[in-house]
């Protein structure tokens, strides 16, 4: 598996990750074609990608953030098939050294649906071992999406001599 920074995405990036994100994220979540999720994309400021390629150099996942009210804010996504693994801590652990703080909406329950019938497994666990606080006052409340604010802001080592 190989990590690859960039700030650009070519079309069949796009397509890819449009697949990864229908596949993984709950059913009510997915764009319903590649245009609806390039028009979500371009609704983002100050992007920056980093992209989990495997041998066939196929994207098995995807890290982005970008600027919302003046906040950095990220999202994950990856292929089921490597969850797990630790390939989720490497990539956030390559966005923490160039970042001093992320925001993300977390889905805190596993009862929504997948495209492919399977159940959507909260990844809150995961953040929380990943060094990010829960923010249990700050929700997302919508049709579509019910999840709950996390927050990492990087340690500064402060010199007392």
């Amino acid at each position: 598996m190989e990590f690859i920074n960039t700030k650009a995405l070519t079309k069949s990036q796009k397509e890819e990750i449009h697949n990864l994100w229908n596949n993984e994220y709950p059913e009510k979540l997915n764009h319903a074609n590649l245009s609806a999720f390039e028009k979500y994309l371009e609704s983002l400021s100050n992007q920056s990608h980093i992209l989990l390629i495997d041998d066939n150099k196929m994207i098995k996942g995807w890290y982005f953030h970008f600027l919302r009210e003046n906040e950095k804010w990220f999202a994950i996504i990856l292929d089921s098939e490597i969850q797990g693994k630790g390939f989720g801590s490497k990539i956030l652990n390559l966005a923490k050294e160039t970042e001093t703080e992320l925001n993300g909406w977390v889905i805190d329950k596993s009862s929504d649906k997948k495209r492919n019938g399977e159940l959507y497994k909260s990844p809150l666990h995961f953040y929380l071992k990943n060094e990010f606080e829960l923010l249990p006052e700050i929700r997302l409340e919508l049709e579509i999406l019910s999840a709950v604010k996390i927050k990492w802001v990087k340690a500064i080592a402060h010199n007392l001599s």
